[in-house]
């Protein structure tokens, strides 16, 4: 009796836990690519050369991150984008996050 309900409970709790395990990496995940992209974009804004950009968002991204500067005459955008890390539970999408900033004085696009 107790080992039908045993063993009927474990699998159960594997779920619960690949699923929060998996949870768990892309907050991760998202949060490294909003602070990679939020440092990129205020780097671009300063006038730094685009290969330092990329640098310093990669630095900070999850590993197999992309990274997209596009300029504009307002300012910049940078968006990060990471490759989905979910071995527990595949088909869930990766992390993306972008940032904006304006041009600094003195800083022409």
């Amino acid at each position: 009796m107790v080992s039908a309900e045993l063993a009927l409970t474990i699998p159960s709790i594997l779920l619960v836990l690949a699923i929060c395990l998996t949870a768990l990496s892309l907050g991760v995940d998202q949060v490294r690519c909003e602070d990679a992209a939020r440092v990129a974009a205020r780097a671009a804004s300063r006038g730094e050369q685009p290969g330092t950009v990329q640098q310093a968002a990669l630095q900070r991204a999850p590993g197999g991150s992309t990274v997209e500067v596009v300029e504009d005459a307002v300012g910049v955008r940078v968006i990060v984008e990471a490759r989905p890390r979910s071995r527990l539970l595949p088909g869930l999408p990766g992390a993306t996050a972008s940032a904006h900033a304006v041009w600094e004085p003195g800083v022409l696009p």
